[in-house]
């Protein structure tokens, strides 16, 4: 990689929802470059660099949005009429993006960073509390699955496209990089073994992190993170498995109304509503960095409330809901043309994981691995009618078209679309689900800098 990132402990302005819910700052000194043998002293010291960890995966090019945006925008064909000027974003949303996209670029960038900043956290572990271990390890190992599997799915082909044990994923680096070595060029690993790393550290996570950890990654989240990437995968059993961790715990709920579920248009930051799994916050602080900000805002939303208004809800999107579901709700006019309303608070929560795609994903997983006993119990049929319940829509006999249908539904806008897509072998408009367009450049930079970093096909 052409930048081997130094560790920081960097001021944190963007955290997991509520993990301070004043507008109090955190008297943390930014510094972008500190010796670790200096720096990582005492518990206190690693404790300070997990919170930057959280800050690097919350940044706007992670979990504050982009991650996901870029996804959908990739994956986007009747949904979104996009009227930007970002070149980047237009570059995406046309399938032809250069080496150079400077939104790539970052997701790259970051998703580094957050891995490097983990990285130091477990190589201090001897330093911290023994009250305190498992839950800085579990913590970090959540941190560093979750961005390799963003990563892997965005920078590799899909699981299902050919080969994972011979396609190329992205470097997999687990120790931390302390000072710039233009003699160490780390390669990409397979897709296979990307996940692997993924699934490892995730497992590891759910085993030490505690069922109750403030407003910080627990046991749950990092079951839900792994059922994703099982259905990702088409293990089924294993993501119907870790689905039903989640939805078996009595720790999280739906919310009554859909649109409950989502900040309310203008409110300052607050606590994670009952079905949030994961979710990050974005506060009046944080956006005044200009780098931990909420992206979907940004872009879904509409100038009344801090966005830009550049990517309106089509007509199409929007018809294709059944008359009556109240998801309708989230959806607003302004200026003559139509947004989603999920994202207008910009310092509130942004919800990383739902309880209601537990359901969704339990819900599939079972439909296909019929006519085996549902794991967890509930029928699809009954799990999807959950769903349904909530949304004022009738009662329906699950398939696996109408269970896809109400996920494409009920996550629209948060970041599934292109995944959904190749896992299912679904073709985005005339575009094959596996082409090479779909599949996101290893940035120039790091390609230039490295030349064991094999450029993507099509590039």
């Amino acid at each position: 990689m052409k930048r081997k990132y130094i560790y920081s402990l960097m001021m944190t302005t963007l955290l997991m929802a509520g993990l301070s819910s004043c507008d109090k700052q955190l008297d943390i000194q930014p510094t972008q470059s500190i010796d670790q043998d200096k720096a990582l002293l005492t518990s206190k010291d690693v404790s300070v660099a997990l919170t930057g960890a959280y800050s690097e995966l919350g940044s706007v090019n992670m979990y504050g949005g982009r991650v996901y945006i870029t996804a959908d925008f990739l994956a986007n064909v009747d949904a979104v009429q996009w009227s930007g000027t970002f070149q980047g974003l237009t570059q995406i949303i046309n399938k032809a993006i250069p080496k150079d996209n400077l939104f790539v670029n970052n997701i790259w960038r970051d998703g580094y960073r957050a891995i490097n900043d983990v990285n130091n956290v477990l190589s201090a572990l001897d330093k911290v509390d023994a009250a305190s271990k498992n839950s800085v390890e579990g913590q970090a190992k959540f941190i560093r699955g979750s961005v390799y599997f963003e990563l892997v799915r965005l920078f590799g082909k899909a699981y299902n496209d050919g080969s994972p044990a011979s396609n190329l994923g992205v470097p997999i680096v687990l120790t931390p990089t302390k000072a710039v070595d233009p003699t160490v060029l780390v390669s990409r690993a397979t897709v296979e073994a990307v996940y692997q790393q993924a699934i490892a550290d995730l497992k590891d996570a759910e085993t030490k992190l505690p069922t109750s950890n403030g407003f910080y990654a627990n046991k749950y989240a990092a079951a839900a993170m792994l059922s994703r990437i099982y259905l990702q995968k088409g293990d089924y059993v294993n993501a119907a498995t870790e689905a039903n961790t989640v939805i078996s715990s009595g720790k999280f709920s739906l919310t009554s109304n859909y649109v409950d579920a989502f900040p309310p248009k203008g409110s300052i930051a607050g606590s994670n509503t009952s079905e949030d799994v994961f979710a990050i916050q974005v506060t009046t602080q944080s956006t005044r960095t200009g780098y931990n900000t909420n992206g979907f805002n940004q872009f879904y939303d509409s100038g009344d409330y801090g966005g830009r208004g550049d990517a309106a809800i089509t007509d199409s999107w929007y018809n294709s809901y059944e008359t009556g579901d109240q998801r309708l709700n989230t959806f607003f006019t302004s200026g003559g043309s139509r947004f989603i309303g999920k994202f207008s608070n910009q310092y509130g929560n942004i919800s990383i994981i739902r309880l209601a795609e537990m359901y969704l994903i339990r819900a599939e997983a079972n439909q296909r691995l019929f006519p085996a006993v549902p794991i967890g119990g509930n029928t699809p049929t009954q799990d999807l009618k959950v769903i349904r319940d909530r949304v004022g829509l009738p009662a329906i006999i699950a398939t696996l078209p109408n269970i896809l249908k109400e996920r494409a539904h009920e996550l629209a806008f948060e970041g599934s679309f292109l995944h959904d897509a190749k896992r299912n072998k679904t073709n985005i408009g005339n575009i094959a689900w596996n082409d090479n367009k779909l599949v996101f450049p290893i940035p120039q930079r790091e390609t230039d800098a490295n030349p064991n970093l094999v450029q993507n096909p099509g590039y």
